[in-house]
C-alpha cells in the first residue's frame, strides 16, 4: 500500500454521479469531478502542523486539489492536508 510522507493524504474519491436525482443518466463526457473522499493513509504529519485528519475520515477537496495516481487499476489522490476543506 501507499505510505503519504510529511503532510500528505492518500484519499480514495467517491465514484461520480451516475444519475440525476429526477431519474436521467448522466453521460460519461458531462460528469463532474468528485470532490468527496476517503482518507485511506496519512503521514505523520510536520512539527509545526500536526495531522487533523485521520483514516477512515470522509473529506471535502476543491475540485483540482491533488495528483490522480493509478494503482492495481484504482484511482486515487495523494494531496496536502492544506488541501483538504474539510470532514463530514
Amino acid at each position: 500500500m501507499i505510505k503519504p510522507l510529511a503532510d500528505r493524504v492518500l484519499v480514495e474519491p467517491k465514484e461520480a454521479e451516475t444519475k440525476t436525482a429526477a431519474g436521467l443518466y448522466i453521460p460519461d463526457t458531462a460528469k463532474e469531478k468528485p470532490q468527496q473522499g476517503t482518507v485511506l493513509a496519512a503521514g505523520p504529519g510536520k512539527k509545526d502542523e500536526p495531522m487533523e485528519v485521520k483514516v477512515g475520515d470522509v473529506v471535502l477537496y476543491g475540485k483540482y486539489a491533488g495528483t490522480e495516481i493509478t494503482v492495481d487499476g484504482k484511482n486515487y489522490l495523494i494531496m496536502k492536508q492544506s488541501d483538504i476543506l474539510a470532514t463530514l
